[in-house]
């Protein structure tokens, strides 16, 4: 097949792949896929013209159909690969089905997936609501799994710019605009520090100042015995931080000088930038960027069982990933080709 071909080359441009997701992945040698991301077909809202998932008469039967595909994916995936999972949920009869929710714990349970985060996509707008007895429903989930405890994950990539800590009047002022002066303040008027600890407390401030000149760190915050609230928890057996403030009187949350990881929840609009006329899933090109940048490295290949019009490919190939995406419809490659702009490596399977 291709795919052992397509691994083994050097071009990144992607192999689009039309045939059945599950009889196509059957034919992937194993552990040759360094990520995968997806966003399965709606269960019972659109009706398709290849056919496929999506248009089972029970919810059941259409989680059951995923898991085949999902079973696969585990398998060609690398050990320290990810897969991010997009998936819709649909109302029946009044009762929203939690179909994202019954799907994970069942590839949690019976395929021994990791579930490393659940990210909220707020898509910011909805589509037209009528009901007059809910809430407009304007988010969506993306999962993100692992196989193991340690698998490849890039922070660095996806961190925010931080600003920078400044020096004024010969003094050391964080990001944020924390200068130590407070801090010091409350230590020589604490009640609740003995003269030991003010004196730890006053020396470990005056390091974290200069690892904040010297940009070790971009920010931190103090917290002191009796002067501000233990984060997390207070109770020593279930937060470290909560012992190191009953032990010392004192410890310091750093932050990155690289920036802040994102946080899981994302707003995203689902905007039609291709102006696309014969595809209709709301699929953005940023709700992309962020799975591949972290968890494919720059000499992997990204996999979507369930391409559409290519947006998962598209962004791969921009930030300089291979990828291989995989859909029923020829019509559907045929966009994906055009979105891509470069002369894409095809291939039909017959399933």
């Amino acid at each position: 097949m291709i795919v052992e071909k397509y691994i083994e080359n050097v071009a990144i441009r992607p192999l689009l792949i039309c045939g059945d997701s599950l009889e196509v992945l059957k034919l992937f040698p194993p552990n040759c896929i360094d990520m995968a991301i997806t966003s399965p077909p709606y269960w019972g809202k659109r009706e398709y013209n290849s056919g496929g998932i999506g248009l089972e008469n029970d919810h059941n039967l259409f989680i059951s159909s995923l898991l085949l595909i999902f079973y696969e994916i585990k398998r060609v995936l690398k050990p320290s690969g990810s897969f991010w999972l997009n998936i819709g949920d649909t109302y029946r009869n009044k009762t929203l089905l939690g179909i994202p929710w019954r799907l994970a714990i069942r590839m949690i349970d019976e395929q021994g997936w990791m579930l490393r985060n659940e990210v909220i996509w707020n898509k910011v707008k909805g589509g037209m609501d009528n009901s007059i007895d809910k809430l407009g429903n304007v988010h969506e989930v993306l999962f993100h799994f692992v196989q193991q405890p340690k698998y490849y994950y890039n922070a660095d990539s996806i961190r925010s710019t931080p600003k920078k800590a400044i020096i004024k009047n010969g003094t050391v002022i964080s990001a944020t605009g924390v200068s130590g002066i407070r801090y010091k303040r409350q230590i020589e008027l604490s009640t609740s520090l003995t003269l030991e600890e003010k004196t730890n407390a006053s020396i470990e401030l005056e390091k974290v100042l200069k690892d904040v000149h010297d940009g070790i760190i971009s920010d931190f915050r103090m917290i002191i015995r009796g002067q501000q609230r233990a984060t997390h928890s207070d109770r020593e057996k279930v937060s470290g931080r909560a012992k190191e403030l009953k032990i010392k009187g004192f410890y310091f949350l750093k932050y990155h000088p690289n920036g802040s990881i994102p946080k899981d929840v994302w707003n995203i609009i689902p905007e039609d930038t291709q102006n696309r006329n014969t595809h209709f899933a709301p699929y953005p090109e940023d709700l992309c960027k962020i799975p591949i940048l972290a968890t494919c490295p720059q000499n992997g290949i990204v996999l979507d069982p369930f391409m559409g019009t290519g947006t998962s490919m598209n962004v791969a190939y921009c930030l300089g990933r291979k990828s291989i995406g995989v859909d029923i419809s020829s019509e559907y490659i045929k966009i994906a080709e055009e979105r891509i702009g470069e002369p894409s490596l095809f291939e039909a399977v017959n399933a």
